[in-house]
């Protein structure tokens, strides 16, 4: 009976433990985050430093470099609360208890390395306190920036649109939207854009908010799509660190009366116009990234989209995601998909879209965010 309850004991730690997750999970769950911690710490490894010498010699100076690299994401007190624990755990004596004694009391103070373990284990403790404090903050900037993008995509007369997003962090860079935008002769046309911040996590979630708010009041205001894109450009150099913080967008007017589209590509993605007969072309007209060159001058591009056509906007995410071969999902193979899908809803060929990356990129940890758009004109 009380080999069955410490069974039952055990087993109930372990779910726990796990979460009810299987070994080769877990296993997959390890070598996900051994990879992303490697990325992290070798940005910070010069494996061209120390190469006059080979052997053990070599090693030691690579481990030294990576040991430095972790040490130094630490606050000087942990620094040595750390130093202090490796120290003690490494110390090559078996016992290093020591006796004690007051008056009628014997005994022996804990080992050194008991004492080292202690201080490794308050050092995690304290590390998964910022961690905790640092997954809430961005809960809550996942949940701010969620209010940013649109739920679903508006009612858009002759067309049928569909998007979807997928950060690689907590928050993403990536940015979509279709909303009405008043003509300056009074017809009502709609905006369609999808940016791609440069960088990823919170900086590019910063400023993927900016370029949110500087669309949306600066396309209030009367004016041809190039004199909004150059307005917006210029807004951006006043928040891109010397062109260091950039965006790539492609921003688009339809006008449902005449199916035109007029667009201008600011040095992203050039999206895909599926013809009904089969032919492909690019929207490529534009100009450079946002937040480069204030004065740079931007160029307008036009379509007219007749029933049947689709147009897809991605940001590079898709294309550039790859398989444990290194491999890359590109452009061919998202061209056969919407060929594949031309006979079914953007919706449905959207999520059949994004479970042929999820298959080709297998377990490989995701690197960018991933955003998709897919227009059919109805």
């Amino acid at each position: 009976m009380a080999g069955q309850t410490v069974r039952t004991r055990a087993k109930r730690f372990w779910l726990r433990i796990t979460e009810g997750m299987q070994l080769n999970e877990l296993w997959q769950q390890f070598r996900a985050d051994a990879r992303s911690s490697y990325r992290l710490y070798s940005l910070e490894i010069d494996s061209t430093r120390g190469t006059e010498v080979r052997g053990a010699r070599r090693f030691f100076n690579i481990a030294g470099q990576f040991f430095w690299a972790v040490v130094e994401k630490l606050s000087p007190a942990r620094r040595v609360l750390l130093v202090l624990a490796l120290v003690l755990l490494i110390i090559p004596v078996a016992d290093w208890g020591w006796g004690f004694r007051s008056g009628e009391v014997h005994g022996n103070a804990p080992n050194l390395h008991f004492i080292g373990g202690v201080l490794m284990f308050a050092l995690l403790v304290m590390e998964v306190g910022d961690r905790v404090v640092m997954k809430r903050d961005l809960q809550i900037a996942k949940e701010i920036q969620a209010w940013l993008l649109p739920a679903a995509p508006p009612h858009v007369p002759g067309l049928d649109i569909a998007f979807a997003t997928r950060p690689a962090n907590t928050v993403a860079g990536d940015y979509y939207d279709v909303f009405p935008r008043p003509a300056s002769d009074g017809e009502k046309t709609f905006l369609i854009a999808i940016a791609d911040v440069a960088g990823k996590s919170v900086p590019a979630a910063l400023l993927m908010a900016t370029f949110q708010a500087s669309l949306r009041t600066l396309s209030g205001m009367p004016g041809p799509l190039t004199g909004l894109v150059g307005s917006i450009n210029r807004y951006a150099c006043s928040n891109s660190q010397n062109g260091r913080r950039f965006t790539t967008a492609f921003i688009a007017e339809y006008f449902p009366a005449q199916r035109r589209l007029i667009y201008v590509n600011a040095g992203h993605n050039s999206p895909i116009l599926l013809r009904r007969s089969g032919a492909v072309e690019r929207l490529g007209c534009g100009g450079m990234p946002l937040g480069i060159l204030d004065c740079a001058p931007y160029e307008a591009g036009e379509v007219t989209l007749e029933t049947g056509d689709w147009l897809a906007a991605f940001t590079d995410g898709v294309i550039e995601a790859e398989n444990n071969s290194q491999q890359q999902y590109g452009e061919d193979r998202l061209l056969v998909m919407l060929r594949w899908g031309t006979g079914l809803p953007p919706s449905v060929l959207l999520r059949a879209l994004v479970a042929d990356i999820n298959r080709f990129a297998g377990d490989v940890p995701q690197h960018d965010d991933i955003t998709c758009m897919l227009v059919r004109a109805l």
